[in-house]
């Protein structure tokens, strides 16, 4: 901190914080919150007081809000689908779309035999660190899977699978939004996203 400003500001001690009293405050992530702290000062140094408000503002409209939605859209209408897919194909990272599909069709499955040889053939192809299509996923997610192949499950992606969403969801898709192809085929739909 410059010298300037400390010979300017009160010098504030404080022994403890309790942030577990803060937690209230910040329980509901779905809405925007500034939280202003008020310090104030009575006769005595010791008796310092911190009151805590809170302004919340709601959102009405925010960009991320619209690329889920829009990725949404995008994987349920097979024309938007195809058209992201080559997408994704043109910028390189079609292993994305390609997994979570694989996901989708592994949920599916009945059979348990089915399901064992399914979960080892997509960590084979998407997973496995000399995949030719290996997704980026954290160490710790990719090593849980590895541990789950012994006696999968229907869930044993989800983690994965939620990674690779949001990937697409915040990077992939705002640039298919805004790419020639999207904006041609939406021209061209007769049901506009």
């Amino acid at each position: 901190m410059n010298v300037f400003y400390q010979s300017m500001m009160p010098k504030l001690l404080f022994s403890k914080i309790r942030i577990y009293e803060f937690k209230e405050l910040i329980r509901n992530k779905n809405q925007t919150k500034t939280l202003d702290v008020l310090l104030s000062r009575k006769k005595q140094k010791s008796n310092i007081r911190c009151v805590l408000t809170q302004k919340k503002t709601e959102v009405s409209h925010s960009p991320l809000q619209d690329h889920r939605q829009k990725l949404a859209d995008l994987l349920e209408n097979t024309d938007y689908l195809a058209a992201f897919q080559s997408f994704l194909q043109s910028e390189f990272s079609a292993e994305n779309i390609e997994f979570w599909l694989a996901c989708r069709e592994y949920k599916q499955i009945r059979s348990t035999g089915k399901l064992s040889s399914k979960a080892a053939e997509i960590y084979k192809t998407f997973l496995h660190s000399t995949a030719q299509k290996e997704v980026n996923i954290d160490h710790c997610t990719r090593e849980e899977i590895k541990r789950s192949l012994a006696k999968p499950d229907l869930g044993c992606f989800d983690k994965a699978e939620k990674l690779v969403y949001r990937l697409m969801e915040e990077d992939s898709c705002p640039r298919f939004l805004k790419s020639e192809a999207f904006q041609n085929l939406r021209n061209m739909s007769r049901n506009p996203m």
